[in-house]
């Protein structure tokens, strides 16, 4: 009990902490976890009550995520790379929708490798030796 309260103090401190690109990483971080506990609901037996609860739960939490990252670009500063973006969340979004539908794993599978990657390249992006801050995809912070 009291390591989870550690956890979620370093956790709210991390994200009060964080650059705008650091923000959106985070967001990388908690919809890749909400993918794998969504995986971790499908291997769950098909007699298992709560099997589609946890996948649904999990699913929507990565789409809410994915949703907030599309709602963040800025498409005034982003140039070409905002609309790209969002076409890639919009993809990410519908095929975690029909995996919830239809109750497949495989659409989960695509999204957590392609957003895995986007989520490498992003990491690699802010560990950049002159790295300015992305100001395309940089959640926009409201007070």
């Amino acid at each position: 009990m009291v390591a989870s309260a550690y956890a979620r103090v370093y956790r709210n401190n991390a994200v009060l902490t964080a650059t705008p690109g650091q923000l959106v990483l985070l967001l990388f971080d908690s919809a890749l976890a909400s993918l794998a506990a969504a995986k971790e609901g499908f291997a769950r037996a098909p007699t298992d009550l709560r099997r589609y609860e946890v996948i649904n739960h999990h699913l929507r939490k990565a789409q809410r995520i994915i949703s907030e990252l599309r709602h963040s670009l800025d498409f005034e500063k982003g140039g070409d790379f905002a609309p790209l973006m969002q076409r890639l969340y919009e993809y990410y979004h519908r095929r975690l929708f029909e995996a919830n539908v239809q109750k497949r794993v495989e659409p989960v599978i695509e999204i957590e490798r392609l957003l895995g990657e986007l989520r490498d390249a992003w990491a690699e992006m802010l560990r950049g030796p002159q790295c300015p801050e992305p100001a395309a995809a940089a959640p926009v912070l409201q007070h």
